[in-house]
């Protein structure tokens, strides 16, 4: 008579490398020196929750990571020359360090930890030599993964922050800038992808940009052109803000795009600016809220008659069911006042054009510069499922010719 043996699976053993820490991430972080780096010379053991993942092309071969996986309160990122760093720490993975033996610094705007090296102050671990200073921290019965909760952020400037750097957050209310739509990801040259920039922008008007490899291989796909909440690890070169994103999934822009000009690009990428008569023309200087901003002025040398419209193109408000229009003005010297209109029907002449009149606070302020006044929300309700476009008109005289500065004009809706 035969007897069915009975197997069992095998108990996982997951024993930590680093049996215990000794100091937090927050607190070693705070040894690095403004310039240049120190070597650690004995047992700094932290722990982490990484951030990043190269499965798709971008950080490569360093990790970022933080201190907890929601509500963080430090990062950082190590340097190490092994690619699939995502294999072996995903997203989430919690993580600990030992950063004997290793320099930490500031290299180009940021706070890194990484290998002695002969050619650069921070180096590369060298792969062979990673599992000396990382290892994964188990759960029991393996590597403990968890489910990061991006730290939600009011916008994008609030995100350019060293604080943030290496973080995982979040903001909502973004979209592509408008120069950016119909482009991908990235840019190819005979099949070969090109590290590029994508400018973005939030509701507030506050711009960055994202960031992405020649290597990601979501780099052929169009840019999404909605609205949305995106997540990135934060990241800098230098003084330049370049966020990072781990997949197209950081990028859910479903919403209906908003139309939104802090004038730091050309004057023509959004407006028509039509000059009816006068010598002098909307153009965009160095002052706003913040700067720069559209400016018309119709004195040089004296008060001169003018009359000057700057007249967004067509802004879409087909599938909003609520709409508004606002903006920021400061006055200076005496002189007309500026005024508002929208249209459904452009002709390309505003003479010909019907324009109805809108009505929002306008600085009153003449006698001094910086007094900006938001015009409030104004409705557009009206224009819903069009296309409208918006324009403002300058007029002086030879009696009097103000100064108007225009900044922060915005569309938006649900």
């Amino acid at each position: 008579m035969c007897k069915k043996d009975e197997w069992e699976t095998p108990p996982v053993n997951c024993t930590n490398k680093f049996a215990q820490t000794n100091i937090t991430l927050a607190a070693f972080k705070t040894f690095a020196p403004s310039t240049g780096y120190i070597l650690i010379g004995k047992d700094q053991i932290f722990d982490g929750y990484v951030t990043s993942s190269d499965e798709n092309g971008n950080f490569y071969k360093t990790i970022s990571f933080q201190d907890k996986s929601e509500n963080p309160t430090a990062a950082l990122q190590i340097e190490v020359d092994k690619g699939s760093n995502y294999a072996d720490f995903p997203v989430g993975a919690h993580i600990r360090i030992n950063a004997k033996g290793l320099r930490l610094g500031t290299d180009r705007g940021v706070v890194k930890l990484g290998s002695v090296d002969p050619t650069y102050d921070i180096g590369r671990i060298p792969g062979s030599l990673v599992s000396r200073y990382i290892s994964g921290v188990c759960n029991g019965s393996g590597l403990e993964v968890v489910a990061l909760k991006p730290l939600e952020l009011q916008t994008l400037k609030i995100a350019q922050n060293e604080k943030y750097i290496n973080m995982l957050v979040k903001v909502s209310n973004v979209q592509f800038a408008a120069g950016e739509l119909g482009k991908t990801y990235i840019n190819y040259v005979a099949e070969v992808g090109e590290d590029a920039n994508r400018n973005i922008v939030d509701q507030s008007g506050n711009a960055s940009s994202i960031r992405n490899s020649g290597f990601v291989t979501f780099g052929s796909e169009i840019l999404p052109e909605g609205k949305g909440d995106l997540t990135f690890v934060v990241s800098r070169y230098i003084a330049d803000w370049q966020m990072l994103i781990r997949n197209t999934k950081d990028v859910n822009f479903t919403g209906k795009r908003f139309f939104f000009e802090g004038f730091e690009g050309n004057l023509t990428d959004n407006w028509f600016a039509v000059s009816v008569s006068g010598a002098q023309v909307w153009n965009i200087q160095q002052f706003g809220d913040p700067k720069p901003c559209a400016v018309m002025n119709g004195f040089a040398s004296s008060n001169n008659l003018n009359e000057d419209w700057l007249i967004s193109k067509p802004v879409s408000l087909h599938g909003f069911s609520t709409a508004s229009l606002s903006f920021e003005t400061d006055v200076r010297y005496a002189g007309n006042q500026l005024q508002v209109f929208i249209t459904e029907n452009y002709t390309g002449n505003p003479a010909t054009t019907v324009w109805a009149p809108l009505s929002g606070n306008l600085d009153t302020n003449s006698s001094l510069f910086s007094t900006w006044t938001s015009s409030g929300e104004i409705n557009l309700n009206n224009y819903i499922n069009k296309d409208v476009q918006v324009a403002f008109k300058y007029t002086s005289t030879t009696s009097a010719a103000a100064t108007w500065e225009l900044d922060n004009v915005k569309i938006s809706g649900n």
